[in-house]
């Protein structure tokens, strides 16, 4: 959303709840030296699309002056093919959702669909040349003659695509965001001076609604105010008529807690009532099923602290359980990874996981088991704001991990 971040991309899987337009995340992952990225296997299809015309008109030698013409003929020539291949692109992104229109799905799949079998729902068409011009002119993929378009290309151009779809032919009337490494460093807090606010504020005078769906689960509005405050105060301090309350809602425990902005407020928060935004599919979050999950939880957690040898404490909240290092200790990508691994499964298969649904996730330095998950949170946010479609919904996190990554669950 800004230009000091970067951006990663997936897709919904097929069977996925039609939450949001788009899936391209705000920054890299958290341990991005050693965190392996889940593979895309659209990204991976175009990634080989794109492959044959870099061997094909490639000139792998030095950049002499004797080279110059034919470096600039291979450069327009793979520019052109190209584009070619994002314009064939386009058209099929917008026959699969014409295949899309009818309820449950048309009667036989896209071409799209036969080709890359796990693709899954597009809420809007995707200028794809478009975006790769644009992209080209950043990152010159048409002029490297050693490195192919690469998977973060194919991600920058996709996430470049599903903006301009959105200024063109769309309207965003909601904006959601992860909290940690999104907004803000993990475990920090808004501060003032961060370059989001006066997007997030631009975003609220045009009319976008804003909600923040984190992991943080506060019961209280003081605690979310706490890490919030510099925005919460520049929005109170740019308007003193109070036109933007309620334009914001914050989203805590994933799906389980919700805040409304209102000024007058002295933590510029209020409790939302459950009526005004819980959904029907949460009817059987009953604290009998929440505790029954809760329970099998935190015994495969305490389980893994003493298989792996972890210094931690574990911590039970309302609605959820985790574990998180003692003081001056940072645990390893795997044993995180391996943790998250080990109670998602343990909870799939018990009795209590059947019965709601959860969410394992390595938090960067600690591990969680929540109950819903964000799914849930942004449709619950899209609910409460008079029931915003998915195709006029964005939402931006970082949480792209091969284990555990809460934000992949909105897709």
């Amino acid at each position: 959303m800004t230009s000091r971040y970067r951006v990663e991309c997936t897709y919904p899987s097929i069977n996925s709840k039609p939450t949001v337009v788009t899936n391209w995340y705000v920054r890299y992952p958290r341990n991005n030296s050693t965190t392996t990225t889940h593979i895309d296997p659209q990204i991976e299809w175009i990634k080989g699309l794109l492959a044959v015309p870099f061997v094909l008109l490639s000139q792998p030698t030095a950049t002499y002056s004797s080279d110059r013409p034919a470096v600039n003929a291979m450069v327009s020539a793979a520019r052109a093919r190209y584009g070619q291949i994002m314009h064939d692109l386009e058209l099929l992104i917008t026959d699969h959702i014409a295949c899309q229109q009818p309820p449950g799905g048309g009667s036989s799949p896209s071409k799209l669909k036969l080709l890359v079998p796990s693709v899954g729902l597009f809420f809007t068409p995707l200028p794809l040349r478009d975006a790769f011009a644009y992209q080209d002119a950043k990152r010159r993929m048409s002029s490297r003659r050693f490195v192919a378009p690469s998977f973060n290309d194919i991600r920058l151009t996709l996430n470049t695509a599903q903006v301009m779809s959105l200024v063109r032919s769309s309207r965003l009337e909601l904006v959601t965001f992860d909290g940690d490494v999104t907004l803000y460093d993990d475990g920090e807090s808004l501060k003032p001076d961060n370059p989001c606010i006066p997007r997030i504020l631009d975003l609220m005078r045009k009319g976008t609604r804003i909600g923040i769906v984190t992991a943080a689960g506060y019961t209280e509005a003081r605690d979310y105010y706490l890490r919030l405050s510099g925005l919460l105060d520049a929005i109170a301090a740019a308007d003193p008529s109070g036109e933007l309350d309620h334009r914001l809602v914050i989203m805590g425990g994933e799906s389980n807690f919700l805040f409304t902005y209102t000024a007058h407020q002295q933590t510029r928060l209020q409790a939302v009532p459950e009526a005004d935004w819980r959904l029907p599919e949460m009817s059987s979050w009953t604290e009998e099923n929440v505790t029954a999950l809760l329970d099998v939880g935190e015994a495969a957690l305490r389980d893994c602290v003493e298989c792996l040898g972890l210094s931690v404490q574990v911590l039970r909240k309302k609605r959820a359980v985790g574990i998180f290092p003692t003081q001056g200790v940072r645990l390893a990508r795997e044993q995180l990874e391996e943790t998250v691994l080990v109670v998602q499964r343990v909870l799939e298969t018990s009795e209590a996981g059947k019965r709601i649904p959860f969410c394992a996730f390595n938090g960067g330095n600690d591990v969680f088991v929540d109950v819903g998950d964000k799914s849930y949170g942004v449709m619950s946010c899209q609910a409460y704001f008079g029931g915003i479609e998915g195709g006029r919904t964005l939402h931006v996190g970082d949480q792209f991990l091969s284990a555990g990554a809460n934000d992949f669950k909105v897709f």
